[in-house]
């Protein structure tokens, strides 16, 4: 029998990335400016690789998936310049936690952005596997790395990457996003609101009205219409590459940076 929609649905609900306690911890502590720093450079890299089409609605098209090539092409279209706002948003919180301006200009993404790299090489250079040129760690470069797959054009590419969609956008929508506002917003740590200039990439992500709910409800529809039995083990192949992927990067950012809830001082004395 083929694997159904809620199926995989269900699936990418019941993997450990989905529950990820990583932002839980997030908001249990304060972290000092330096962390919050690090795990923003690990983040906004993944994130930053998740938002390029690459080849991806062109293949569906040349597949005979135009509608699902239509759906695709708006998320894509939808994520445009938010890198910008991801940058202020974190040079935003890294001066809040800090207590003072670490970063003077909040709307320079250059200065902002290697400013948290130097926060990441800091405290996660000696990991194994870090690149000193990127900043990334192993992890954060596997991440990434699923998204390669946008630049190939034959059918099982093309097919894993719907599935790797699906997880991206249930993901994003109702685990990072989320987690994010809790730990930034709902906290309290930071007196941060989602009504804050600075905060405005988080505002347009978040909610019943925000991005990442139409992004959701697009990928469904565009892997719904092509779950057969011919397609179902590609599909499940591009979720799981995905979800595997990101929870290691959890795993490791979490351990490394939040110790599961212990203090950032703690940790950097470790």
């Amino acid at each position: 029998m083929p694997v159904t929609i809620d199926d995989l649905v269900a699936r990418i609900r019941g993997h450990r990335c989905y529950s990820h306690p990583i932002f839980e911890h997030w908001a249990e502590v304060r972290p000092e400016s330096t962390v919050v720093g690090a795990l923003f450079h690990q983040i906004r890299n993944f994130c930053d690789a998740t938002r390029p089409g690459g080849k991806f609605p062109e293949a569906l098209a040349e597949h005979k998936l135009s509608k699902e090539s239509a759906l695709l092409q708006e998320i894509i279209e939808s994520e445009e310049n938010h890198a910008p706002e991801l940058a202020t948003m974190a040079g935003y919180i890294v001066n809040r936690a800090a207590g003072h301006m670490v970063f003077s200009d909040l709307y320079d993404q250059e200065l902002v952005e290697q400013g948290l790299k130097e926060c990441s090489d800091k405290l996660l250079e000696n990991l194994p596997g870090y690149d000193p040129k990127t900043g990334l760690l192993a992890q954060t470069r596997r991440a990434r790395a699923v998204f390669d797959g946008r630049q190939q054009v034959d059918r099982q590419s093309t097919l894993r990457n719907l599935g790797t969609a699906l997880a991206l956008e249930m993901i994003s929508n109702r685990h990072l996003i989320p987690g994010e506002k809790a730990a930034l917003v709902d906290a309290g740590h930071y007196g941060a609101a989602l009504e804050d200039a600075e905060m405005h990439y988080l505002l347009e992500h978040w909610g019943e009205i925000g991005a990442e709910q139409q992004h959701e409800k697009n990928a469904v529809a565009a892997v719904h219409s092509v779950l057969t039995a011919r397609n179902e083990a590609l599909v499940l192949e591009g979720v799981d590459v995905f979800l595997d992927s990101l929870v290691d990067l959890w795993d490791v950012l979490d351990a490394a940076l939040l110790a599961s809830g212990r203090p950032g001082a703690e940790l950097i004395s470790a």
